[in-house]
């Protein structure tokens, strides 16, 4: 998860000076009181952050819901040292309370209980015996069983790790964190420990990491305690006077009928935009004075205009909330949702939709203090088991990437296994690369098939061509842009299918004159 100020690179300086007015409007003078300190331990028992709360209060809904769970699965090739690996990783549940934490309720209360720092326990499963094939088999099925499989929050440790052991120098380490432990920046944070410590742990040295200064327990009472009086009340006024009191459902033409209730069943297709075009979208927010993620916000809103006829459209989008330095080396939930809502109306130019949706999304930033389900609350929209409050789309830019886990003698390479679970309609994670933009497009398979998911991908894809080489063109313009190529492009399916069916009838007609040929000649 980005940072904010990997969000706002690229930004010209007269931008950059409006952010920094805005971010110093809203917080005044930074001093003492945005310490977070270590709180005494005399007791076990904390209030849960206001992140935790939302997921906890998930959990009491749909006891164990997988689509929860952060999930890392690798292959690992070399000479493995189980002993240092299962070392670095009790290391790292003993450094975080986070990994180690439960969830109880007094009087009405849901709280976070801290555990001692017990023996973390890597589970070894030997699949030496099996064939090559049936090892291959059973790796993929232990994999996705992993992605099912539920914590239980009231006991469970939030850190689960098994290693597959398919020989003497091959294995598969299956990870997985129960999301109210940790986010994507923990994700990254667990990886660069564990390289650290098994290093170490090899040549038969101590921890070469630092005492952590405070714990996430310590995070969630500042929180609370800092999060009150006119600072909440600022940040309330804000995202009541943006978005309303009624916002806009995101009517999406789904495939199938939307469920009574929400389910989390998904699946996931990948776009990997070709590097001429990631250039010239660099070349786009460069020129313009802006970002990658405002272009892209802007194009998923056109798209979805497009879809639904909706000239009022909201997506929400993810921010890291780590704006603390002591909170960046923590294990735990600290991610924040911002609700991006941007008017679409007049048929405006490509280039004047991004002016609206920079303001939207600088605003957004220096607002972003306001916790998720606060403004849940705040805003106390009509519930529907159908779907989640206040956005049901979410776009992603990952500016960063975690480092990928390297241990000492060991080639490591991800193990892709796909999570068919869902928390939404739909989920943009964009990551932009050396090679290129990748997209990859989380959806509800309850709502849509998977040809419906490709169309959209290639959609994307031709509406960030026409912007990159027209960002003057008015919106119907873009629009009318996107029919075309989308009647062509079926047009092409419809002669190809047409084409591999008259094949398919030639080899039946073949087949029976065949066999007929053949009866005749035995008779």
């Amino acid at each position: 998860m980005s940072d904010l100020s990997q969000r706002i690179a690229g930004l010209s300086p007269d931008k950059l000076k409006l952010l920094a007015q805005k971010l110093n409007q809203k917080k005044g003078d930074v001093s003492s009181e945005t310490q977070i300190v270590y709180q005494s331990r005399k007791s076990n028992t904390f209030p849960l952050s206001f992140a935790q709360q939302r997921i906890w209060f998930l959990d009491q809904l749909q006891p164990g819901n997988p689509a929860f769970n952060i999930c890392q699965f690798m292959r690992l090739t070399g000479r493995l040292n189980v002993a240092a690996l299962e070392e670095s990783f009790q290391e790292v549940v003993k450094r975080h309370e986070a990994l180690r934490t439960t969830f109880t309720v007094v009087d009405g209360q849901p709280l976070q209980v801290i555990s001692p720092a017990s023996v973390f326990r890597l589970e070894v499963v030997n699949l030496q015996e099996l064939s090559l094939d049936k090892k291959e088999a059973e790796v993929l099925h232990l994999a996705n069983q992993e992605t099912q499989k539920s914590f239980d929050l009231t006991k469970d440790c939030l850190l689960r790790v098994t290693l597959l052991q398919l020989s003497e120098i091959e294995y598969a380490l299956l990870l997985s964190i129960h999301h109210i432990a940790a986010d994507a920046w923990s994700i990254g944070v667990l990886i660069h420990e564990i390289t650290t410590l098994y290093k170490s742990f090899c040549c038969g040295y101590s921890s070469p990491l630092p005492q952590l200064p405070i714990q996430y327990a310590d995070f969630a009472v500042w929180q609370r305690q800092w999060l009150q009086g006119e600072k909440l009340e600022s940040l309330l006024r804000y995202w009541k006077q943006q978005l309303g009191t009624q916002l806009p459902v995101l009517e999406l033409p789904t495939d199938m009928p939307r469920p009574t209730v929400q389910t989390f069943s998904g699946a996931r297709q990948c776009l990997t935009l070709p590097k001429s075009l990631s250039d010239r979208l660099k070349a786009l927010y460069q020129r313009e004075g802006i970002t990658l993620f405002m272009i892209l916000l802007a194009a998923f809103g056109t798209l979805l205009y497009w879809y639904t006829g909706q000239e009022d459209i909201v997506i929400g989008t993810d921010i890291a909330n780590r704006n603390q330095p002591e909170i960046r080396g923590l294990i735990g939930f600290f991610v924040n949702q911002l609700v991006l809502r941007t008017n679409l109306s007049g048929n405006p130019s490509f280039r004047e939709l991004l002016e609206r949706v920079r303001e939207v999304t600088l605003d957004a930033y220096a607002h972003q203090d306001l916790p998720f389900d606060k403004l849940v609350d705040a805003l106390n929209p009509v519930r529907h088991m159908a779907r989640p409050p206040l956005f049901q789309v979410k776009l992603i830019l990952e500016n960063t990437q975690s480092p990928s886990l390297q241990l000492a003698d060991l080639t490591i390479k991800p193990l892709p296994v796909e999570k068919k679970k869902t928390q939404l309609d739909l989920l943009w994670e964009i990551v932009e690369t050396e090679q290129g933009i990748v997209a990859a497009l989380e959806y509800n398979t309850d709502l849509f098939y998977s040809n419906t998911i490709a169309r959209m991908l290639g959609h994307f894809e031709t509406l960030l061509n026409h912007v990159v080489t027209k960002p003057t063109a008015k919106l119907n313009e873009l629009i009318e842009n996107l029919i075309l190529i989308d009647k062509q492009q079926s047009s092409i399916q419809n002669k190809k299918r047409k084409e591999e069916f008259q094949l398919k009838l030639k080899q039946v007609k073949r087949q029976v004159i065949d066999t007929t040929n053949k009866t005749e000649e035995t008779i």
